[in-house]
C-alpha cells in the first residue's frame, strides 16, 4: 500500500497513504461523504444510517477500510450520531484540536488517509469516560467477527 508503512499494535498498516491512492479511493465517495471525510464537514443529527445499527461487526474507515470501532463499544448517547466509547485501536485515530465556530473540540482523523471522522468528548460512559461522536457518513460497517479488511477494496 505505501513505501514506508508503520503498522499499529493490532496489526493494521497505518500508510500514510500517497495522494494518487487516496484520490483514486475518494472517487467511489458520494457527495456527502466527500463533504464529512474530505472537507471536515458534520452530518445532521439523527439522519446518519449507522445511527441505529445494531449488528455486531467492527466500523471502519469509509474512504480506507481501517477499523475504527467495534460495535460492543457503542452506545446510546442521545446526541444524534453513534457513538463508542473506546476505539478498535488507538493507533488508528489522529486527535486534533478543534478550535472552528467557537469553542474547544478535540477532532478524530483516521490515521491512515487522514478523513475526517468526528469528534471525542470527556463525557462518555465508564470504563473509558469518552465518548467518540462519529458520522456516519465517514464509516463503513463491516458484520460479523471479522475484523476489517487490511487494504481498501
Amino acid at each position: 500500500m505505501t513505501a514506508m508503512s508503520a503498522r499499529s499494535k493490532s496489526g493494521y498498516d497505518l500508510g500514510p497513504l500517497a495522494a494518487p491512492e487516496r484520490e483514486r479511493l475518494a472517487r467511489g465517495l458520494s457527495a456527502e461523504e466527500r463533504r464529512v471525510l474530505l472537507d471536515h464537514g458534520t452530518e445532521p443529527p439523527f439522519c446518519g444510517g449507522l445511527l441505529n445499527n445494531k449488528a455486531q461487526g467492527v466500523y471502519g474507515c469509509r474512504l480506507c477500510g481501517l477499523p475504527l470501532f467495534r460495535s460492543t463499544t457503542k452506545f446510546e448517547s442521545g446526541t444524534g450520531w453513534p457513538s463508542f466509547y473506546e476505539p478498535f485501536d488507538a493507533d488508528h485515530l489522529t486527535l486534533l484540536r478543534d478550535r472552528s465556530y467557537g469553542m474547544e473540540r478535540v477532532e478524530i482523523r483516521c490515521r491512515r488517509c487522514d478523513g475526517h471522522l468526528g469528534h471525542v468528548f470527556p463525557d462518555g460512559p465508564p470504563p473509558t469516560g469518552h465518548r467518540y461522536c462519529l458520522n456516519s457518513a465517514s464509516l463503513k460497517f463491516f458484520t460479523g467477527d471479522a475484523p476489517a479488511p487490511d487494504a481498501p477494496a
